[in-house]
């Protein structure tokens, strides 16, 4: 049996402006309907034609970006609004975690506000008393029941929401990311929880942006993407199947940013052959900034030898600007020196988005002695293994004499950003194993980094 049925359900929702205004409910219903007569441009669609099931005793993850309309299927489901075409039914009582604690009243107890919202939620006020010391423990409200909810901090509000709305002991319990309602020792309670509910046979509707807990706790994952059925089945199979797909986005934003930033300087065009005259008007000036880890994106030099391009790319692929850590990675630097120069250092650095550098050298460093440059010419900086935690970074390109006189320099004009399974923090990723003696027994999650 099908706890859950949903069938081509939509849900159409007017826009609000000034230019269209029904004066009184009995003159918008006079008119036939409140969103048949509107034109497209005053309605939006939170949700199209989207069918799915769910069996009773499964539990069924939804994901998507925000805005891609998972909290009004939940509503939908929740019978909290209506589907404009289609239906959705279902089987047995709901308790429904969407907005916690939507029902207390401020100026009275937290005890009262139990008893009130568990009678809201399909209890009789027998069946509250007989739960209301279980409901106040996990809250961790004991010390504050009798206060009013007024006085409550915005966790102890919502972890009393919580307890109530899952201590009615329902047929299908709907989940909206409520798993932030306290700390960490309260999010493992309601981890417990949910875990429990579905030994007991229970069917849960889950939707949350954490997508390892979509695969590791869900039966099959629904991708929403604005409005739109994208993708229903194994769950790491769609999560992977989002994830890529957030990265193409994620892509195409970073390429956009980049090149909003690289229009405000002033570049050779790469398909343009090497001049044998310097610029008349070098770009502001050929003195570089007293702190280079403080001074902000731009780009200084002579430009007597000039950056033409960089582009990075994953272990000679594409050029690109979504890597994952333990990538290869490539970045290519054009240059052009209208005339021969001898004495050149070429060198970047690699900060992240709060300003650190993660790594920084040039050639000099690395001994290497110059010898002449002239013309068009390419640089390639090869980092076998991106050995860096998931975040956004910045690079630093430059090219200037020994004595430190910039070339062309260009501070953080191209990012890139680091995706990884493994959420650990920092900075670098060094490869790593562990080792376990005797006595020390773990399990791990298959395909864990």
């Amino acid at each position: 049996m099908n706890a859950i049925e949903v069938v081509n359900a939509t849900k159409i929702y007017r826009r609000f402006g000034h230019k269209r205004q029904f004066a009184t409910l009995k003159s918008a219903l006079l008119r036939g309907s409140l969103i048949r007569d509107l034109k497209p441009d005053e309605t939006f669609t939170a949700i199209r034609d989207v069918s799915f099931t769910v069996p009773a005793g499964r539990t069924l993850g939804v994901i998507g970006r925000n805005g891609s309309g998972k909290s009004t299927m939940l509503k939908l489901v929740a019978g909290i609004t209506k589907p404009t075409h289609g239906s959705v039914r279902v089987n047995g009582r709901i308790s429904a975690l969407i907005e916690l604690g939507a029902g207390f009243h401020p100026e009275i107890s937290g005890r009262e506000n139990v008893f009130i919202n568990g009678i809201m939620l399909g209890l009789s006020k027998r069946e509250v008393a007989r739960r209301f010391d279980e409901i106040v423990d996990f809250a961790e409200l004991k010390d504050f029941i009798d206060a009013p909810v007024k006085t409550y901090s915005s966790g102890m509000y919502m972890r009393l929401g919580f307890a109530v709305a899952i201590h009615v002991d329902p047929d299908v319990l709907l989940v909206d990311e409520v798993l932030a309602v306290g700390d960490e020792g309260f999010t493992h309670k309601c981890l417990d929880k949910f875990a429990e509910f579905k030994r007991r046979g229970k069917t849960i509707l889950l939707v949350t942006h954490a997508l390892p807990m979509v695969e590791r706790f869900c039966d099959e994952a629904l991708w929403l993407d604005h409005g739109e059925k994208k993708g229903l089945g194994d769950p790491k199979r769609i999560v992977g199947a989002y994830i890529t797909d957030v990265e193409v986005s994620e892509e195409a934003q970073l390429a956009a940013s980049d090149a909003r930033v690289q229009e405000s300087t002033v570049a050779v065009s790469p398909d343009e052959p090497a001049s044998a005259v310097l610029p008349d008007h070098p770009v502001e000036t050929a003195a570089a900034p007293s702190n280079m880890f403080q001074a902000a994106e731009g780009r200084w030099g002579s430009r007597e030898v000039e950056i033409v391009e960089v582009t990075l790319s994953s272990g000679g692929g594409d050029r690109g600007h979504v890597f994952h850590s333990g990538d290869p990675l490539d970045i290519r630097i054009r240059l052009r020196a209208p005339l021969p120069i001898e004495d050149f250092v070429v060198g970047l650095g690699l900060f992240n988005a709060e300003g650190v550098c993660c790594y920084g050298t040039n050639t000099n460093l690395e001994d290497y002695t110059s010898q002449r440059l002239q013309g068009d010419a390419e640089v390639t900086f090869t980092i076998a293994s991106l050995d860096l935690v998931e975040g956004t970074y910045k690079v630093d390109v430059a090219v200037h004499r020994l004595d430190g006189y910039p070339y062309d320099y260009h501070r953080l004009l191209y990012t890139f950003r680091v995706k990884s399974r493994t959420k650990d923090v920092g900075i670098y990723r060094p490869p790593h194993e562990w080792r376990f003696s005797e006595g020390i027994k773990l399990t791990r999650a298959s395909g864990g980094a």
